[in-house]
């Protein structure tokens, strides 16, 4: 997209309230312009030959055909980013797992009647997804994911600061983990990787509410380490990959010898919740260099600040290289800081990151 011109935005949805919403939020911003409005597919093909979208957002559940069906349709004839955009409730979450098997970019929840707050952080949303969709490198996905037999910081994390004593009293490494845009499929790539023993996992993949928990379970069926989404208070455990929930945040504490996860609420940081500052800084005050760092594709800075203070605080720490990034932000961000100790591959991340616990 040439640089300086408007994002062209398509939105298809069957709810004449919805296109309108949606279309009124992304108008808002500057750099977005919404070229159309569609009631289902056949609509929208038809606006498609006279003018070609930089972004879809589409619904699931529509008449005459479903939204992955077009999904489908689209990725297979004239692949476009697509974002989901629909009614997130855990019962759905499946499908829209499937959404990201055949293509799709993000999912986001639909605009609703709510708190001034919900409403602010909703357009949030919806924006940065579009805007992340549009700088996105689509690519044909190396093996779908599919199930096998087996503010600051300071907001939510208050009082944590390079020289906040941690006083250690354990060897033992953890791996904490952020990512977004073509996370999902960065990190399948990551734990399948990973050996059954490997040092304990928490991970924030920037998602919504009620989605967490369906791609938690998919990873657990296709890794041989248990993934699962975090619960407040769960300990970290070898072999095990803790993720946060959709909405919440996720820190990393110690008692002792034991690091647990503390899951909670708080305002958006870095424009997300749960966002992989909170998550990386946390790291750097508890665990310092007993910790791993990784931070993985994705849309903005979020993480990059977390995780110069997890390598200023003696964590090791990567980032994963541009060539297999779908979106440069995140990592990109972290290097300019200087924050990776590393920066490679995404194939090569989980090899590095075992190599380094096992000989530390």
């Amino acid at each position: 997209m040439p640089l300086g011109s408007k994002i062209k935005v398509l939105v298809v949805d069957d709810s004449a309230l919805v296109r309108q919403t949606l279309s009124e939020v992304l108008s808002e911003d500057p750099a977005i312009e919404v070229i159309g409005k569609a009631g289902d597919p056949f609509a929208a093909a038809k606006i498609m030959e006279e003018i070609a979208p930089d972004v879809i957002t589409l619904d699931v559940e529509m008449p005459r055909m479903d939204g992955l069906t077009f999904l489908r349709k689209i990725m297979s004839q004239h692949p476009i980013p697509v974002v989901i955009c629909s009614t997130l409730t855990e019962h759905g979450s499946e499908t829209l797992m499937r959404a990201l098997d055949y293509g799709a970019v993000e999912i986001i929840q639909k605009p609703k009647l709510g708190t001034r707050q919900f409403l602010e952080e909703s357009k949030i949303r919806i924006r940065d997804a579009v805007k992340a969709a549009a700088s996105v490198k689509l690519r044909k996905l190396s093996r779908p994911m599919e199930v096998s037999p087996k503010l600051s910081a300071d907001a939510v994390l208050p009082g944590v600061g390079l020289n906040a004593p941690s006083q250690l009293q354990t060897t033992e490494k953890i791996v904490l983990v952020g990512a977004s845009t073509g996370g999902t499929e960065a990190l399948r790539i990551f734990l399948e990787a990973m050996p059954q023993d490997c040092p304990a996992i928490a991970i924030v993949q920037h998602m919504p509410e009620h989605f967490t928990t369906a791609f938690a379970k998919r990873l657990d069926t296709i890794c041989s380490i248990n993934v699962r989404e975090a619960a407040n208070n769960d300990t970290m455990l070898r072999g095990q990959a803790l993720i946060a929930p959709g909405n919440k945040h996720m820190l990393v504490k110690r008692s002792g010898a034991r690091y647990y996860v503390e899951v909670r609420d708080g305002p958006l940081v870095r424009r997300h919740r749960p966002s992989v500052d909170v998550l990386f800084r946390s790291g750097a005050r508890y665990a310092g260099k007993n910790a791993v760092g990784v931070i993985m594709t994705g849309m903005g800075d979020d993480g990059a600040h977390g995780l110069l203070e997890m390598k200023q605080a003696g964590a090791f720490t990567v980032a994963q290289d541009e060539a297999s990034s779908v979106v440069f932000g995140m990592p990109g961000e972290a290097i300019k800081l200087g924050a990776a100790y590393k920066v490679l591959s995404l194939e090569r991340i989980a090899h590095e990151v075992v190599r380094f616990c096992s000989s530390s």
